[in-house]
Protein backbone atom coordinates (compact mmCIF):
# COMPACT_ATOMS: atom_id res chain seq x y z
CA UNK A 1 0.00 0.00 0.00
CA UNK A 2 1.78 2.97 -0.82
CA UNK A 3 0.69 6.51 0.86
CA UNK A 4 0.49 9.34 -1.43
CA UNK A 5 1.62 12.76 -0.13
CA UNK A 6 -0.76 15.64 0.46
CA UNK A 7 0.12 18.71 -1.93
CA UNK A 8 2.67 20.63 0.27
CA UNK A 9 0.77 24.42 0.80
CA UNK A 10 2.78 28.06 0.61
CA UNK A 11 4.27 29.55 3.50
CA UNK A 12 1.36 32.16 4.64
CA UNK A 13 2.63 35.24 3.95
CA UNK A 14 1.72 37.75 7.28
CA UNK A 15 -0.48 41.66 5.57
CA UNK A 16 0.37 44.10 7.17
CA UNK A 17 -1.26 46.16 9.75
CA UNK A 18 -2.24 49.22 9.97
CA UNK A 19 -4.53 49.99 13.27
CA UNK A 20 -6.22 53.35 13.86
CA UNK A 21 -3.96 53.22 17.51
CA UNK A 22 -0.89 53.37 15.98
CA UNK A 23 -2.08 56.24 13.45
CA UNK A 24 -3.31 58.52 15.80
CA UNK A 25 0.09 58.01 17.96
CA UNK A 26 2.29 58.73 15.16
CA UNK A 27 0.29 62.38 14.76
CA UNK A 28 0.13 62.82 18.72
CA UNK A 29 3.68 62.73 19.03
CA UNK A 30 4.39 65.24 15.99
CA UNK A 31 1.96 67.43 17.55
CA UNK A 32 3.16 66.66 21.37
CA UNK A 33 6.65 67.89 19.67
CA UNK A 34 5.51 70.87 17.44
CA UNK A 35 3.52 72.37 20.62
CA UNK A 36 6.75 71.97 23.01
CA UNK A 37 8.27 73.90 20.20
CA UNK A 38 5.99 76.72 20.03
CA UNK A 39 6.42 76.97 23.80
CA UNK A 40 10.42 76.77 23.61
CA UNK A 41 9.96 79.54 21.17
CA UNK A 42 7.50 81.85 23.20
CA UNK A 43 9.51 81.22 26.60
CA UNK A 44 12.76 82.26 24.23
CA UNK A 45 11.01 85.37 23.00
CA UNK A 46 9.86 86.29 26.45
CA UNK A 47 13.65 86.03 27.83
CA UNK A 48 15.01 88.20 24.38
CA UNK A 49 12.14 90.50 25.34
CA UNK A 50 12.85 90.57 29.18
CA UNK A 51 16.51 90.99 28.26
CA UNK A 52 16.22 94.09 25.68
CA UNK A 53 13.45 95.61 28.84
CA UNK A 54 16.22 95.67 30.79
CA UNK A 55 18.70 97.61 28.83
CA UNK A 56 16.37 100.05 28.13
CA UNK A 57 16.08 100.85 31.45
CA UNK A 58 19.88 100.36 32.42
CA UNK A 59 20.14 102.92 29.78
CA UNK A 60 17.16 105.44 30.41
CA UNK A 61 19.06 105.29 34.06
CA UNK A 62 22.36 106.37 33.15
CA UNK A 63 21.05 108.89 30.80
CA UNK A 64 18.87 110.28 34.01
CA UNK A 65 21.78 110.40 36.05
CA UNK A 66 23.81 112.14 33.39
CA UNK A 67 21.01 114.83 33.04
CA UNK A 68 20.27 115.43 36.35
CA UNK A 69 22.86 116.87 37.86
CA UNK A 70 22.49 118.00 41.54
CA UNK A 71 22.20 121.91 41.89
CA UNK A 72 22.46 124.45 44.22
CA UNK A 73 19.18 125.67 46.26
CA UNK A 74 18.79 129.46 46.27
CA UNK A 75 18.71 130.54 49.36
CA UNK A 76 15.50 132.22 50.97
CA UNK A 77 15.52 135.93 51.59
CA UNK A 78 15.64 136.46 55.29
CA UNK A 79 15.77 140.19 54.61
CA UNK A 80 11.70 140.54 53.85
CA UNK A 81 9.39 139.06 56.46
CA UNK A 82 6.76 136.56 55.50
CA UNK A 83 3.46 138.71 56.47
CA UNK A 84 0.64 136.67 56.21
CA UNK A 85 -2.80 138.10 54.17
CA UNK A 86 -5.57 137.97 55.47
CA UNK A 87 -8.14 135.22 53.54
CA UNK A 88 -11.18 136.73 51.53
CA UNK A 89 -13.63 134.01 52.17
CA UNK A 90 -16.28 134.43 54.43
CA UNK A 91 -16.23 132.34 57.84
CA UNK A 92 -17.90 128.98 57.69
CA UNK A 93 -21.60 129.75 60.10
CA UNK A 94 -21.93 127.33 62.83
CA UNK A 95 -24.98 125.06 63.30
CA UNK A 96 -26.71 123.26 66.12
CA UNK A 97 -26.38 119.11 65.95
CA UNK A 98 -29.41 117.56 65.74
CA UNK A 99 -29.54 114.95 68.36
CA UNK A 100 -32.76 113.56 67.48
CA UNK A 101 -33.31 109.93 66.95
CA UNK A 102 -35.03 109.00 63.43
CA UNK A 103 -37.97 107.08 64.07
CA UNK A 104 -36.92 104.21 62.14
CA UNK A 105 -33.99 103.83 64.54
CA UNK A 106 -35.65 103.93 67.67
CA UNK A 107 -36.29 100.61 69.83
CA UNK A 108 -39.20 98.62 68.21
CA UNK A 109 -40.10 97.21 71.59
CA UNK A 110 -40.51 100.50 73.56
CA UNK A 111 -43.09 102.05 70.94
CA UNK A 112 -41.86 105.40 72.40
CA UNK A 113 -38.94 107.41 71.02
CA UNK A 114 -36.50 109.05 73.23
CA UNK A 115 -38.16 112.44 72.39
CA UNK A 116 -41.43 111.11 74.14
CA UNK A 117 -40.35 110.27 77.21
CA UNK A 118 -38.85 113.49 78.34
CA UNK A 119 -40.24 114.20 82.13
CA UNK A 120 -41.44 112.42 84.44
CA UNK A 121 -45.29 113.31 83.63
CA UNK A 122 -44.90 110.57 81.09
CA UNK A 123 -44.04 107.78 82.58
CA UNK A 124 -46.77 108.15 85.38
CA UNK A 125 -49.57 107.06 83.69
CA UNK A 126 -47.75 103.75 82.44
CA UNK A 127 -48.22 100.76 84.71
CA UNK A 128 -45.50 99.21 86.74
CA UNK A 129 -44.89 95.41 86.08
CA UNK A 130 -45.83 95.14 90.20
CA UNK A 131 -49.36 96.87 89.35
CA UNK A 132 -49.75 94.92 85.96
CA UNK A 133 -49.61 91.49 88.12
CA UNK A 134 -51.69 93.05 91.18
CA UNK A 135 -54.53 93.82 88.66
CA UNK A 136 -54.50 90.37 86.89
CA UNK A 137 -54.93 88.12 90.35
CA UNK A 138 -57.59 90.73 90.95
CA UNK A 139 -59.53 89.75 87.68
CA UNK A 140 -59.16 85.91 88.54
CA UNK A 141 -59.95 86.37 91.89
CA UNK A 142 -56.99 84.98 93.53
CA UNK A 143 -56.06 87.71 95.83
Amino acid sequence: MCLIKPPVKKNTIPIDLKLHNDIRAVERARFAHEVAEKRRLIKQYKMERERQQKLEEQEEIKRLRKELIPKAQLMPYFDRPFVPRRSEKQPTVPREPKFCIPRHKTIRCCRMSCNDMSGPSQLQHLPSSVEKTEALYKNRGLQ
